[in-house]
């Protein structure tokens, strides 16, 4: 529900215009003067103005100027009685939206009101939505082209344009957010805001007045009326992130919102209805939270219209080696480094380690890198602590999990053996280097000429 602020120094007129205005559905606050306008302005989150041209102490022209110092993307609509050519320019310089002489028909400015609302929604988004954003969620920002993620990019470009609820799971740092912003920046609502809300990290009373707003006075902080971020993202996409997290008395809320579209604010009583397509993410089992009885499982189902699961980074290692090249290039450029390499070592470390920070640990380890080594390669010792030893020794035979007696009781001879074992090793680095035949050959420690005779001689293409 969009709020309309009219301001007039005729009470009788604040009136009229305040039922007009609640019949075709907006939220409609007064004042009777340009000082009490901007005292409402400072208390409440405004889509349009409507102000009278001639009021004592601050006339329109000078309460627009205000305005514009401020809010330079809220619509003013100026009205007077004293239609005259010159006000209606220097109202149009100071930056008024139109301008409208009474008396009027309200039609006309039911018209002014829906196109300076229109554009108000697109000057509020127009930093946001420039194809600049729109092409950094593209498929093409999202880093991949393992078969996990090959489906994935499938699934999103099959949900972007419905309206069904998705739900977005796997664990810390996949990026959820990521996949939840290419669904909105493809879809028919990319011209609508994306809004995000962290669910875990706002206590139960907050989290309910930051998804449903609150009115003033509604408790103790509450010094003024704030619309939540379902009325932000009227029009958009509302993400709610780590969802398993909300608490049980708001999961009821939620469902209603998801099944009807209407809420209340907190502290009020008037019903608001949106037009919002909402996406949520968790890294929880859903499915055992609603077994235990923490998750409600008519709201489970009302989320998990589409499922977008996304795998871990040790479940797609063939992506590794063109992440580590894109963050490279990236944190190198913000580093003014230019060209970096990777030493051979680096990148075994890098292969050996089971990132359960996923992507985002990468993207960091990488970044620390970048900042650590002081010539153009990066070395084993750039890397976190946390990746363990820089070196460490290497398996004996014992220490190998090779099956002799099967092999001994297949007829196979040693070469054979021998043969079959560097062949599924050379195959297996090639798998986890995404068929890099230079990854795979430092993975396994040999010259890249002596890694290609050997896939000639295995046949392996």
């Amino acid at each position: 529900m969009e709020t309309i602020l009219v301001v007039d120094d005729e009470k009788n007129y604040l009136l009229i215009m305040q039922t007009l205005l609640s019949e075709e559905g907006y939220e409609v606050l007064t004042a009777n003067s340009g000082v009490e306008a901007l005292s409402v302005m400072e208390q409440n989150d405004l889509d349009l103005v409507l102000t009278d041209m001639t009021m004592p102490k601050m006339d329109g022209i000078q309460l627009l100027g205000r305005i514009k110092q401020t809010q330079p993307d809220l619509p003013v609509i100026i009205m007077t009685a004293f239609g005259t050519v010159e006000k209606a320019v220097e109202a149009m310089k100071t930056g008024a939206f139109d301008y409208i002489t009474k008396p009027f028909q309200n039609e006309d400015l039911l018209r002014s009101l829906r196109k300076a609302l229109e554009m108000g929604r697109l000057m509020r988004h127009n930093r946001e939505l420039t194809s600049a954003l729109k092409e950094r969620y593209s498929f093409g920002n999202i880093i991949g082209k393992s078969k996990p993620m090959l489906t994935v990019y499938r699934l999103i470009e099959k949900v972007s344009d419905s309206k069904a609820t998705v739900l977005i799971t796997g664990e810390s740092g996949t990026g959820k957010e990521l996949i939840a912003k290419a669904i909105h920046y493809q879809s028919s609502r990319s011209e609508g805001p994306f809004v995000a809300v962290n669910c875990s990290a706002l206590a139960e009373t907050l989290l309910e007045s930051e998804l449903f707003g609150h009115e003033k006075g509604a408790f103790t902080d509450a010094h003024a009326t704030r619309k939540g971020r379902f009325e932000i993202s009227h029009g958009g996409t509302l993400f709610l992130d780590e969802i398993g997290e909300i608490p049980g008395p708001l999961q009821a809320k939620l469902l209603r919102v998801l099944q009807e579209k209407s809420f209340e604010r907190v502290g009020g009583s008037k019903t608001m209805t949106v037009d919002v397509r909402v996406i949520a993410a968790t890294n929880r089992d859903l499915k055992q939270e609603v077994a235990e009885g923490r998750f409600r499982e008519d709201l489970y189902y009302r989320l998990n219209v589409v499922h977008i699961p996304v795998p871990p980074l040790r479940d797609r290692i063939d992506d590794i080696p063109i992440l580590v090249a894109h963050f490279i290039q990236k944190y190198g450029q913000n580093e003014g480094k230019g060209s970096i390499k990777v030493a051979p070592q680096t990148l075994k470390r890098i292969y050996s380690y089971p990132w359960p920070g996923n992507v985002r640990e990468l993207e960091n380890a990488i970044e620390r890198a970048i900042i650590l080594c002081r010539g153009d390669t990066v070395e084993p010792e750039d890397l976190m602590d946390e990746f363990g030893e820089p070196e460490k020794a290497k398996p004996g035979a014992a220490d190998l999990d090779v099956d002799v007696e099967r092999f001994l009781s297949s007829g196979m001879d040693l070469n054979d053996t021998l043969g079959a074992i560097e062949k599924k090793m050379i195959v297996t680095a090639l798998e986890r280097t995404g068929h890099v035949q230079a990854h795979a050959a430092e993975l396994l420690g040999i010259k890249r000429n002596l890694m290609q005779y050997k896939m000639k001689k295995y046949g392996l293409a």
